[in-house]
């Protein structure tokens, strides 16, 4: 009898039902204990700085970025993305790359100066969930894989870490906490700017290079071994630059392709059209 209501209850159901999908249990393990990492980092430099052991706290955002970027890579490896992993691994950007430099800035040096001090702090916090949002929206919609729309957020939260830990004595007249300002504000509005930033995700792994390579990567190694507060200090801000410079050859370009268009017989410049890509037709 059981079969025979089944099937009744089958022919009585409307097409326009959708079926239940059944959710998952369960996670998987190694991209959400990299994730869990960072943001126990996170949460270690909110600690540490709030005691005010900065040279200590700053090194922890530097820590979040390799595991935020380990744990992506390995779970597209795998085969273990999930939507899970991706509103968790947002979770923690919030904490480690949000939060966690906003509070770092906070007590190096903008509380001198007061409620300008906070308020800066909470833009880059905003920020950050912004530039966050917009990732996972672009992500999912596709793009060029190539660059980012707007500084990423854990670049931008190593702009103040690598200079906490240069300079950790903290800043506690207010005319010397000014300039703290530019280091939290300039890549908060970055996170949320329309320039584009080179992306190494594109970068494959496995296909050959040459040797020369490996000398620039142990020289680099080397030199953040020998000079670390240097090297991250150059690393993070030539990053930071290096969305100008993308800015300024883009429009050099669109400048001189203006400039060097055909002009017709009755003296009118023709600007000819850049010819578009055939994925994009």
């Amino acid at each position: 009898m059981r079969p025979q209501n089944e099937s009744r209850l089958r022919f009585l159901r409307r097409a326009t039902d959708r079926p239940r999908y059944r959710l998952r249990r369960g996670v998987y393990l190694l991209p959400s204990l990299l994730t869990m990492g960072n943001m126990f980092c996170g949460y270690a430099c909110v600690v540490y700085a709030m005691r005010g052991e900065y040279e200590t706290a700053a090194p922890f955002i530097g820590f979040a970025v390799i595991l935020d970027t380990l744990d992506g890579r390995i779970a597209r490896m795998t085969n273990t993305t999930s939507e899970f992993g991706v509103e968790f691994d947002s979770m923690a950007d919030i904490i480690s790359f949000g939060m966690a430099p906003a509070i770092l800035s906070f007590q190096w040096g903008l509380s001198a100066l007061g409620r300008l001090g906070w308020a800066a702090g909470f833009l880059f916090v905003a920020a950050a969930a912004m530039r966050l949002a917009r990732f996972n929206i672009q992500g999912a919609g596709g793009g060029d894989k190539r660059y980012f729309v707007g500084m990423p957020s854990p670049a931008a939260a190593a702009i103040p870490a690598s200079t906490v830990f240069a300079y950790p004595v903290g800043l506690y007249d207010y005319r010397e906490a000014l300039p703290a300002l530019a280091m939290v504000l300039v890549p908060a509005v970055l996170m949320v700017s329309t320039i584009r930033f080179r992306s190494f995700k594109t970068l494959d792994s496995r296909t050959r290079r040459p040797y020369t390579v490996l000398i620039f990567v142990a020289a680099a190694i080397v030199l953040v071994a020998t000079h670390p507060q240097a090297a991250l200090v150059a690393i993070s801000y030539g990053y930071l630059a290096s969305g100008f410079v993308g800015l300024a050859i883009t429009r050099w370009r669109r400048y001189r392709g203006v400039a060097t268009a055909p002009v017709s017989h009755d003296g009118d410049a023709r600007v000819i059209p850049e010819p578009r890509d055939s994925a994009a037709r």
